[in-house]
């Protein structure tokens, strides 16, 4: 298990679209298993296999919800089954310390492969719903701070650049 490298905004690399896992092979459940102890350390929800510099179409996930717990989704669609939306406060690892509010579908469909390669699908609300679409995209090469105005993203980024010049 390994922890790997978060790439934060504005990297260019986070813009890279994500390519499809053709085979859920001992590679893809070591990427998990580092995926999770990544997401973990940084005390996160959800984290997409772009956001370590791994251009594949894999998420992992644990909301803290016991009932449910750890999550892997590879190959991932959404499916929009209802147009209402639901505003809420997004963070993300790769733009640490910030949150802003997003308004995305509150009900949809989840259809990927877990991680043993097993096609499944759910219906998702609430948290899973819009956790589950931040990651997807991220491996659209979106990050949640294109959803927001040009002025609030560009001070977003000049005070990342800031913080990333002082540790440098």
């Amino acid at each position: 298990m390994a922890i790997l490298n978060i790439l934060e905004f504005p990297d260019p690399r986070l813009r890279t679209v994500a390519k499809p896992v053709s085979k859920v092979d001992k590679k893809i459940k070591q990427l998990v298993a580092d995926m999770f102890d990544t997401m973990q350390a940084a005390n996160g929800i959800g984290l997409a296999a772009s956001q370590v510099d791994v251009h594949q179409r894999v998420i992992v996930m644990d909301l803290g919800d016991d009932s449910i717990g750890p999550r892997v989704f590879i190959n991932p669609e959404v499916e929009v089954l209802d147009d209402s939306t639901n505003p809420y406060d997004e963070g993300c690892l790769s733009v640490p310390g910030f949150y802003e509010t997003i308004d995305r579908p509150a009900h949809v469909m989840i259809r990927a492969l877990d991680g043993d390669g097993n096609p499944f699908e759910e219906e998702a609300h609430g948290l899973l719903a819009v956790c589950i679409q931040h990651e997807i995209d991220h491996l659209e090469g979106k990050l949640f701070v294109d959803y927001l105005s040009t002025f609030k993203r560009q001070r977003i980024r000049k005070k990342l650049e800031k913080i990333h010049r002082q540790n440098a």
